[in-house]
């Protein structure tokens, strides 16, 4: 019987180059990546699951022919072996062979090897939550006694990644992320109210303070009020901006809109860059190293399509302002789409966002004592995009909206089904409070590195009632 030999991430991408020269590839990336997960989960306030999880993906992306001729074949697949990676390249390479030239080709980023390059991937454990998990067991004690529900999740996560090429690139980046969600519930389970909250290390996260939160909203909810569908004076907190402006991030693909398919496209052709999308002074800037919001400092790109490029793998990211003082200044790119657009050089996706407006300052409570009577509209579900070309999203309301009346909640109400365009709130918000960072209920998963201030919009388009809760 064969053993199989696992090989280490450095040993993988050299031997994957080497197959893939040998196979004869005219150029070739590797891209390994390296997962450490820890999480716990809660219910019915007791501590249900908890474990540790590892994890290897290995993406080869070969290329043949030159120039404008050049094809390229992506093959994926999770723990390869040394047996398994001569299979992999080779199926990469007949990809490539059988496919026609990329529009996207591009001579594949240079560069040496990082000063890390050869050190071992990076770990967590359940160790992680040595703070967080003896201030939950104190939360679900208390829930108990004061006759509430506790359900929630959390998850903390290291990300390994290892890039090299043909080119001579080799890049080792670790990268830590995670996050806690947590759901409160009355005793009857007839109200419940919702927290979030994304993080590094685990070590800012405060249980006592989510679950004083918790308790706070279940206790707005002991009166309830039935109001209308319309549309409504409403406050969005960090979490409800961060659900409906990572759609709006998500929407500056260079190439949908060059190709007249966003709402940053113009009628007549062309890209609304350089338009005015808001009055108020906007921002909306990434930055892989803004401050605990840390993200890859290079292109990773597994598959090409809108605005990325698997030959723009290890291009370097840095800084880039997509909307600033409410005007749009750049839209995503690759090197080929850049060119499509006429821009002066590739601005690709970066794996943060921080949206802020200049001079706002305040709390979402503070926005909330300054409203005479509207809604609290704690957090989003089901979003989906309804209109492109507009960016006119629908969902509904979940586990938390409240009746606002002279600066105070005073009960919950139903849930709504919304029909709201994010590009639209940014013209039509009338105040903002300072930006924070923030964890999106709907996206928060795998999009957590975002920080966005809360936000006052006169009349926040509350469609339908729903039955949702």
């Amino acid at each position: 019987m064969t053993t199989a030999i696992q090989l280490t991430p450095q040993d993988t991408i050299e031997r994957g180059l080497a197959l893939a020269a040998a196979e004869g590839a005219d150029g070739c990336v590797v891209i390994v990546a390296e997962t450490s997960s820890a999480n716990l989960r809660w219910a019915n306030n007791t501590l249900t699951t908890n474990g540790a999880m590892r994890g290897t993906s290995v993406t080869v992306i070969a290329t043949v022919g030159a120039g404008e001729g050049t094809a390229a074949g992506v093959v994926g697949r999770s723990s390869v072996t040394e047996a398994s990676l001569r299979e992999v390249v080779s199926a990469a390479v007949a990809t490539a062979r059988a496919s026609s030239p990329a529009e996207d080709a591009r001579p594949l980023v240079d560069g040496t090897a990082d000063a890390d390059w050869d050190a071992e991937a990076e770990e967590t454990s359940v160790n992680v939550y040595s703070k967080f998990a003896p201030a939950l067991g104190e939360t679900l004690q208390r829930a108990t006694k004061e006759g509430r529900w506790l359900y929630g999740f959390a998850d903390h996560e290291v990300v390994t990644l290892y890039v090299g090429s043909s080119a001579g690139l080799r890049l080792r980046q670790a990268l830590p992320r995670g996050h806690v969600t947590a759901t409160g519930k009355s005793g009857d389970l007839s109200q419940s109210a919702w927290v979030g909250a994304a993080t590094r290390d685990f070590a800012d996260i405060d249980a006592l303070a989510l679950d004083a939160e918790l308790t706070r909203r279940l206790g707005w909810a002991t009166r309830t009020v039935s109001v209308e569908p319309g549309r409504h004076a409403t406050v969005l907190p960090p979490a409800a901006v961060a659900d409906l402006m990572t759609y709006l991030y998500w929407q500056l693909d260079g190439r949908e809109a060059v190709e007249g398919r966003t709402v940053f496209s113009k009628p007549a052709g062309g890209t609304r860059l350089g338009d005015t999308l808001s009055s108020q002074p906007v921002n909306l800037v990434s930055d892989p190293q803004l401050p605990g919001l840390e993200t890859f400092p290079f292109a990773v790109a597994r598959s090409s399509g809108g605005s990325s490029s698997v030959f723009d793998n290890g291009l370097t990211l840095t800084a880039t302002d997509w909307i600033r003082d409410g005007k749009l200044e750049h839209l995503m790119t690759s090197r080929h789409t850049a060119a499509l657009i006429e821009a002066p050089a590739a601005t690709p996706a970066i794996d943060n966002y921080v949206l802020s407006v200049d001079g706002a300052s305040g709390s979402t409570d503070d926005l909330v004592a300054g409203l005479e009577h509207g809604l609290l509209l704690t957090c989003l579900w089901y979003i989906r995009m309804v209109d492109p070309q507009t960016s006119l999203l629908t969902g509904l309301t979940r586990d938390g909206v409240y009746l606002v009346e002279n600066g105070e909640v005073t009960g919950a109400v139903n849930n709504f089904r919304f029909n709201e365009s994010p590009v639209d709130l940014l013209a039509r918000f009338t105040t903002a409070g300072a930006t924070v960072p923030s964890f999106s209920r709907e996206w928060g998963d795998y999009f957590s590195r975002t920080a966005t201030p809360p936000l006052l919009v006169p009349d926040f388009n509350m469609s339908s009632v729903s039955q949702a809760s």
